[in-house]
């Protein structure tokens, strides 16, 4: 089975988001299943894809609110208005439909599309109608859309937000009607997409390139450490939580250092907070690190963040939302939602680090765990796109 995996970022070998990692975990999975795949999608400025022999490459494109200017936010969000798009579809079209359409041809025979997210398959919907699909929900974009309306602080915000929410709910009813398969990170998911009862859906456990073996006497040079793109405003929700309600009520000696894009202002709220920007290595940073708070308290799908962390064995203390979608939480992680137990458990798991106890374990049967629940589950989507086409074979 030949599929073409329709996605905005292609794999470049050096994933920056939990989207990109998200991406090469499931393209390995289908090629594992025994699927031959050609990834078809965009790359960062001045990026590679991992597998160029695979690979087409639509163009370059840089799509961080960040690193936009003003004129840049406003073009993209007139575009949006004018085309009746979101605004994260909207900057994917600097190509033509016509120039989409031939590089989609020049795959060659093919028998299905993965569309990868919502934001290409949302710009280009009509182009990608001619063959059976399979989809790909790595959120349940219009309800986290939603909670950033409800929790921005202008009209402005809430109302972006909320048309964002509004063109996302349409889009995603659209793409899970017609999908003969559709893959979500998380369990929940699955009822919140309307799918529960179909047999067309499948929650993906997910796997990153965490390097274990680089545990074995790591070095603590930070109490509390987090990382993530703060400028992404589920992330920002959670950081804000944190460094409101938690950070209060920890141990004044203790540090609390945040690395990855944040706003300047969040920087300018908390000065007593380290604020590290991009860091070289994501990985050499968590290790740095005697303790890992995992804050999601927004948002839907799964945490990439609480994975990597799991997979490589670091002492943790989450929410309940960080957890969604693992069966099998590590003893070595704190599950809290209120932030004065989240910060007492913070609190002695740095203490007992800082008097000499290793409180890292071994990440590698969690790791083989999701791996063989991954394949389990892209296996039974596949045969349900196997049984469609062969369908389709008879018919003609």
């Amino acid at each position: 089975m030949h599929l073409l995996f329709v996605t905005s970022l292609v794999p470049d070998g050096k994933p920056t988001t939990g989207y990109e990692i998200a991406n090469k975990a499931i393209i390995d999975g289908l090629v594992r299943a025994g699927a031959r795949v050609t990834v078809l999608g965009f790359t960062w400025p001045g990026s590679a894809p991992l597998d160029p022999g695979s690979t087409i490459v639509l163009g370059e494109v840089d799509v961080r609110n960040d690193t936009a200017n003003l004129s840049q936010k406003l073009r993209w969000l007139g575009k949006a208005v004018l085309a009746g798009l979101t605004v994260s579809s909207v900057k994917l079209r600097i190509i033509s439909k016509e120039r989409l359409r031939a590089a989609i041809a020049s795959v060659g025979p093919f028998d299905a599309y993965v569309l990868n997210g919502v934001p290409l398959a949302g710009a280009f919907e009509d182009c990608f109608s001619d063959k059976p699909q399979m989809f790909v929900a790595h959120n349940v974009e219009h309800r986290s859309a939603r909670e950033n309306a409800e929790a921005a602080t202008s009209a402005v915000q809430k109302y972006l937000f909320s048309r964002e929410s509004n063109l996302l709910s349409r889009l995603e009813k659209r793409l899970c009607s017609k999908a003969s398969f559709v893959f979500t990170l998380a369990d929940e998911d699955i009822d919140a997409l309307g799918l529960a009862g179909t047999g067309r859906a499948a929650a993906l456990p997910l796997v990153t390139s965490a390097d274990t073996a680089k545990m074995t006497g790591r070095k603590i040079e930070r109490d509390l450490g987090l990382i993530g793109t703060w400028t992404w405003q589920p992330n920002r929700i959670g950081l804000e939580w944190f460094l409101r309600e938690v950070a209060p009520h920890l141990d004044k000696t203790i540090g609390i250092t945040v690395a990855g894009g944040t706003p300047a202002d969040l920087k300018a709220a908390w000065p007593n907070v380290t604020f590290a920007g991009r860091v070289p290595d994501a990985a050499d940073f968590v290790r740095s690190c005697a303790v890992i708070p995992l804050i999601s308290r927004a948002g839907t799908g799964v945490q990439l963040k609480t994975i990597e962390t799991f997979e490589m064995g670091l002492p943790s203390v989450a929410t309940a939302l960080s957890v969604r979608g693992i069966a099998d939480v590590p003893e070595n992680c704190v599950v809290a939602d209120d932030p004065v137990r989240f910060a007492h458990a913070l609190n002695a798991m740095v203490a007992r680090v800082r008097a000499g106890e290793d409180l890292t374990r071994s990440g590698e049967v969690f790791r083989a765990a999701q791996l063989a629940r991954l394949d389990q589950q892209i296996l039974v989507g596949l045969g349900r796109l196997e049984n469609q086409l062969a369908k389709g074979r008879v018919a003609a």
